[in-house]
């Protein structure tokens, strides 16, 4: 099974979820599951779902400093229209665990780390250092 893990993942995962199903109807099927590969998938799923959560909340950060750092570019309108939209991804995706793992002022960091050096041929305006908003903040908003 761990052969199928490596080559077909897909086949792997649909065959072991056809076995779990069996477990689940009393079958005795716990030879045949790959239960480490099992038990890093369901692991994996939470972490990605963290990611996606934690790219929405960057996006959101990177529109509103784009918006702070340059306020008279024709583009402020669309920014926060795209901050709008990745704050309410962030919320959709968002579940209460997430909140101890979600480290806001390394997302910041990174949101600042992407921002361009210039727009239209302008640096950028003064922003601040550190997160202004907190995570409820961006969830709400």
């Amino acid at each position: 099974m761990a052969d199928l893990y490596e080559t077909d993942v897909l086949r792997w995962s649909e065959q072991q979820a056809d076995l779990l199903r069996r477990v689940a109807r009393g079958e005795r099927v716990n030879a045949q599951i790959d239960w480490e590969n099992v038990a890093e998938e369901v692991e994996a799923v939470g972490r990605t779902e963290r990611r996606a959560c934690e790219s929405y909340l960057i996006q959101a950060l990177l529109h509103d400093l784009k918006a702070a750092a340059w306020p008279s570019s024709r583009e402020v309108p669309h920014w926060r229209a795209e901050a709008r939209l990745a704050r309410g991804n962030a919320a959709a995706a968002f579940t209460p665990s997430m909140r101890q793992r979600i480290d806001l002022a390394a997302l910041y960091r990174r949101a600042l780390h992407a921002m361009p050096e210039t727009i239209d041929g302008q640096p950028p305006g003064a922003v601040p250092e550190t997160c202004p908003v907190t995570l409820d903040e961006l969830l709400a908003g």
